[in-house]
């Protein structure tokens, strides 16, 4: 709870009105990344592949935070956001652990000269981000 704290405090989530309407058209977009990954690994793109299903993983989560009325400023913060729908119950560990995973890789492709996945890694990322969005976007329908 205390990082969930410090990212408020840091200005890295902050409230805003709640958006139903924002949330669906994050998850819009979060499938279409999804796609264009599919269509990155078809050509053998697979570091825009792999960028590309991790933007997939952040529109969905990111739909999430607009349902509930909070404006992220930090990839790291959202992934502390969904721990706080893990401690609730209302979401697996296992979809809290694939984000930072995600945003690992990604992290890892942007910022060093030998990152290079494989296209396995990359369908398989591919296959996990259609499961998390469709887990969160469980969520998003849920009544709060």
């Amino acid at each position: 709870m205390k990082r969930l704290e410090e990212c408020y405090e840091r200005g890295l989530l902050r409230n805003v009105p709640a958006s139903e309407e924002k949330a669906h058209l994050s998850l819009s977009q979060a499938r279409e990344w999804i796609a264009e990954a599919d269509q990155d690994c078809d050509v053998d793109a697979l570091r825009s592949g792999l960028i590309a299903v991790y933007m997939g993983y952040f529109h969905a989560a990111r739909a999430l935070l607009y349902r509930d009325g909070i404006r992220e400023k930090s990839h790291y913060c959202i992934g502390v956001y969904l721990e706080l729908y893990r401690e609730k119950g209302l979401l697996e560990d296992e979809w809290v652990l694939q984000f930072d995973h995600m945003r690992g890789l990604r992290q890892n492709d942007q910022y060093s000269l030998d990152a290079r996945p494989t296209r396995a890694e990359v369908r398989q990322a591919l296959a996990d981000a259609e499961r998390f969005i469709d887990r969160i976007e469980r969520l998003v329908r849920t009544p709060r």
